[in-house]
């Protein structure tokens, strides 16, 4: 199986920034930005086939092992924030994501990554080195690998 690299497959979701998710400012805190990304990724999942209860149904959970987020602007209570999520791929047993956090005037406000890794649900939690089948399935079914 080969990897096909230039395909960008991505999901726009929506977020209302809440009041609890402010600082005394006014202004989004930086770490709040980790649950947007989180939310731009289940709703990628849900979208594509490739959600939390999907791999969970395969036995495997994928807990984040690296995050990184940049910020450039600020957003505030009641701001509607747009959240593109791309997955990057990669020939490892991992998902990488990318993601661009614009606000309601389309201004770039944050961009980040998250790594996951493949990891046994349903024993001690193991490691998976390989890249699971029903995850080959779902590359080969959204265009990353040819047959």
């Amino acid at each position: 199986m080969q990897s096909k690299s230039n395909k960008e497959i991505s999901f726009i979701s929506k977020v209302r920034v809440r009041f609890v998710e402010t600082d005394p400012l006014g202004i989004v805190w930086h770490g709040n930005y980790i649950q947007y990304f989180e939310d731009g990724r289940e709703a990628f999942g849900r979208h594509h086939g490739i959600s939390y209860l999907n791999q969970k149904d395969f036995g495997y959970a994928t807990p984040i092992v690296k995050s990184s987020s940049e910020h450039k602007l600020p957003l505030r209570y009641g701001d509607v924030a747009t959240i593109k999520t791309i997955y990057v791929d990669s020939r490892a047993a991992k998902m990488i994501f990318r993601y661009e956090i614009f606000n309601q005037e389309d201004q770039l406000v944050c961009t980040g990554e998250t790594v996951q890794v493949f990891v046994d649900h349903t024993g001690q939690g193991e490691l998976s080195l390989t890249i699971p089948e029903f995850f080959k399935e779902w590359k080969q079914k959204v265009g990353l690998l040819d047959d």
